[in-house]
């Protein structure tokens, strides 16, 4: 599959061109960039992949697929301009504005008779799939409740804005997890915590609580401006509870300078003494890393194309992430429960 990627910045050239590089039956054929500085990043990073002024110049270049990575508020009329220009489109996250938004991309996919997907590529991370392992063994036993907790120490990229705000930007990574670990939601609670900034009022702090529709709840939170860095997840059954405290493993092997093309199948492990721990009746025993590694997107994208395997992460099934982040900030504007139709 010849994928184009659409912007090069701290995405598309840290979450996005290594994974393609790395990910089976995959070549980066071209980015899209007008800055010489990215362009320049670009020729030192992958010197055979050509840079193109415009999405227009990619697709006569001949791809069968564009990642759109590009900011927030340009997402939307560059996913549509690749479909109209007859290519498979995979957009970063959120895909849109809103849940309506989300929809009008997904049907306009559907009357080009084109494939759309979103780029959730947190459900590979390495935490959860170990949570994801010890949630399918039953581990735990009957599932009462999953807290998953990002904590960062990084306000200087809080996206700030109209189309900023954590609970769009990492919160759609937190809801899209829970979704894919235990089912759609049946009701969301959420609280917001708010900065004023140059560009206007940003949500910078979330808690999101989720009733998910077999019965499970799923807490959610994160910030970036209380001056701390931890990652926790905890699940609790009736037979015991999981707790994990990782790190974000693939990202600091990338910012580290290391890519996955050239660690292959060491890729992704979380270090022993980050083990997450399951503790039972028996004992409190540790429980081995999964493997995380976001190639495994591409190469799913990628084999869906050719028939072989289900698209990773459907449009249509991203919508649902984006109607749980619209209902926690009615909810939180309105401070009350809000139920959804499904």
């Amino acid at each position: 599959m010849r994928l184009g990627l659409v912007g090069y910045g701290l995405g598309g050239r840290f979450f996005h061109a290594p994974f393609v590089v790395a990910a089976q039956g995959v070549e980066l054929a071209g980015v899209v960039t007008r800055s010489q500085q990215r362009r320049a990043e670009l020729a030192d990073d992958h010197p055979s992949v050509p840079a193109f002024d415009s999405l227009a110049g990619l697709l006569a270049a001949g791809v069968d697929a564009v990642t759109i990575t590009t900011p927030p508020q340009t997402r939307r009329e560059l996913v549509l301009e690749a479909l109209a220009g007859g290519v498979h489109v995979i957009a970063d996250k959120p895909f849109a504005p809103s849940a309506q938004g989300a929809r009008d991309l997904v049907r306009a996919a559907e009357e080009a008779g084109l494939v759309l997907n979103v780029f959730h590529n947190r459900r590979w991370d390495a935490d959860i799939r170990t949570l994801a392992g010890v949630l399918s063994r039953g581990d735990v036993g009957e599932l009462w409740r999953v807290e998953s907790r990002v904590d960062l120490d990084d306000p200087e990229t809080l996206e700030a804005g109209p189309h900023g705000g954590l609970l769009r930007d990492l919160g759609s990574h937190l809801v899209d997890q829970a979704l894919w670990l235990l089912g759609p939601a049946r009701s969301v609670y959420a609280e917001l915590n708010a900065v004023d900034l140059p560009e206007g009022r940003t949500d910078c702090a979330f808690a999101v609580m989720i009733t998910h529709a077999g019965g499970v709840r799923s807490h959610l939170s994160s910030t970036k401006l209380n001056r701390v860095g931890e990652r926790e997840l905890r699940a609790y059954g009736s037979a015991g509870a999981y707790v994990s405290h990782g790190t974000d493993v693939q990202a600091q092997a990338i910012f580290a300078g290391l890519r996955p093309a050239e660690l292959g199948a060491a890729w992704g492990y979380e270090s022993q003494d980050r083990w997450g721990t399951l503790h039972t009746a028996s004992g409190a025993v540790p429980v081995p890393s999964e493997r995380g590694a976001y190639q495994d997107y591409y190469a799913q994208f990628a084999a869906a194309l050719r028939g072989e395997a289900a698209f990773p992460v459907p449009a249509a099934e991203a919508v649902h992430t984006l109607e749980v982040l619209d209902a926690a900030r009615i909810s939180a504007e309105e401070n009350r429960v809000v139920q959804l139709s499904r």
